[in-house]
């Protein structure tokens, strides 16, 4: 009856503690369980998930100012900076760094100390056999002295694994300025869509002007009033399509660059004039220059490398070693009688050789073999791809020059026959709607002309990338070379 009291009590005090703010004493584990869903169509009751804090890696540059357009290098820069995919290959090198150190911790001797305290009785002892309290604490070294190339095939495979990861964070790193040059081209192509969308509603505001002139003149009818003025609704119809798309294309330049959405960024604009005779290297040389410069495809040849030391560590397993301990160990007793307390030691070597291991080590060599040869089969396909790539960049490059070329002409023809339409009309001599037309004629030639302006500085910086070149591309240069760049 006692006990049945005593527990109730306990289990009453546990409860009081814990009513009064005790989780503490509640294991981790056990303090807290979140609720499950009562059914299929349910939400479950769960309280908003709070935002982490931003790390101070990705925190702004400190000369950035919203207020002054940016420039194609330092839209660059700041992406680099914060864009969390360049963050997580930094960390993703790192932790290969700290894999190396692993890896090489085999080639030292492992010390450890131990301790500990027990409380026993053995009641077939002579005299009764008293409770006894032993207390020992003791030093053990381990060193393995000689094996078969185990370990030093795994340091050498967490070293290949680290230049791979050294080769994966430049990718990356060439990837994002790539991404990011190609967001900051098609802003400026928005932008300048914009400024054409807007030239195209003032001259259809002309148009209108002249119809209206020319109705009150008497020698033109309400007609031709009308289609101006639907011409004129059509344009800023245009203009407000395009305006949206400015804003969902800054946004996600902001995106790119590692910055909120809705961060008030802007750029300079894309350059009026391109150098289109810049002198462009045979393609053989940039697909030479690509196979060896290009770090992802040297990441992966690494990572082929890394794969084939794994076989020689898979092939030690299964031989034999030798390691050397030494141990040392003090034991005190509690009561004591003769002496309270004993030591022990010893030194020697240990040879293990495995004789039956459930055939582990064969089927390790032959998963080690077969990844081995998956990793070098991946290279060759990453090499095929890249050779592809270099290619079709270094032919659409080519087609982007032709193409801003022709775009050019057809702008120039156009905006001539805009100006003779426009002054036929307003003479008397020509009709509306051939001013219409022309003037439709030239929104389109100047939307195309500058979409072809975005589509070659977006070809340069592609082939640049492809090629393993390093971007953003200088865009004074005379010649566009396939050597490396510092």
């Amino acid at each position: 009856m006692t006990r049945v009291s005593a527990g109730c009590g306990l289990a009453a005090l546990c409860a009081a503690l814990l009513a009064g703010g005790c989780e503490a004493l509640v294991p981790r584990g056990l303090a807290d369980t979140p609720p499950v869903p009562e059914r299929a169509g349910a939400e479950v009751a769960l309280a908003p998930a709070s935002a982490p804090a931003k790390t101070a890696a990705a925190a702004l540059p400190a000369d950035f100012a919203c207020d002054t357009p940016l420039t194609l290098d330092k839209v660059v820069d700041i992406a680099l900076e914060c864009n969390p995919e360049t963050r997580s290959a930094y960390l993703q090198a790192r932790s290969a760094a700290a894999s190396l150190g692993i890896a090489r911790a085999a080639y030292y001797p492992a010390l450890e100390a131990a301790g500990g305290v027990a409380r026993s009785r053995n009641t077939r002892a002579p005299r009764g056999g008293g409770a006894e309290t032993v207390f020992n604490a003791g030093l053990g070294l381990r060193y393995l002295l000689l094996d078969a190339g185990g370990r030093g095939a795994d340091a050498d495979e967490a070293r290949l694994g680290l230049i791979a990861a050294g080769y994966a964070h430049n990718a990356t790193v060439r990837r994002v300025a790539l991404e990011v040059e190609q967001a900051y081209f098609d802003y400026c192509n928005a932008k300048g869509q914009r400024e054409a969308a807007l030239s195209t509603v003032a001259q259809a505001q002309t148009a209108l002007d002249a119809a209206d002139l020319r109705h009150n003149a008497g020698v033109a009818t309400i007609a031709e009033v009308l289609q101006a003025k639907t011409a004129l609704s059509q344009a800023k119809l245009d203009l407000e399509r395009v305006e949206g798309e400015v804003m969902v294309v800054r946004g996600l330049l902001a995106t790119t660059m590692g910055l909120p959405a809705d961060s008030p960024c802007d750029v300079v604009g894309l350059p009026p004039e391109v150098p289109l005779d810049r002198s462009l290297a045979a393609v053989e040389a940039f697909i030479a220059t690509a196979k060896s410069w290009r770090p992802d495809l040297a990441a992966a040849r690494a990572s082929a490398e890394a794969s084939e030391r794994r076989i020689r560590s898979a092939r030690a397993g299964g031989l034999p070693s030798i390691s050397l301990f030494a141990d040392a160990a003090r034991t005190y007793y509690r009561p004591g009688e003769a002496a309270d307390h004993g030591d022990v030691w010893s030194v020697g070597a240990t040879l293990s050789v495995p004789l039956f291991t459930g055939f582990r080590t064969a089927y390790q060599i032959d998963k080690a073999l077969q990844e081995a040869a998956l990793a070098e089969s991946r290279a060759e396909t990453l090499e095929q791809r890249v050779v592809l790539q270099v290619w079709t960049s270094y032919y659409a490059l080519r087609t982007g020059v032709e193409i801003v070329k022709a775009s050019r002409d057809v702008l120039a023809s156009a905006e001539q026959a805009e100006r003779v339409a426009l002054g036929r009309y307003k003479e008397g001599v020509g009709t509306l709607i051939d001013l219409l037309v022309n003037q439709s004629v030239l929104a389109a030639a100047r939307a195309q002309e500058i979409r072809a302006r975005a589509g070659w500085c977006i070809a340069v910086a592609q082939l640049a990338h492809d090629a393993g070149l390093v971007v953003p591309v200088d865009w004074d240069r005379p010649s566009l070379e396939p050597t490396r760049q510092s």
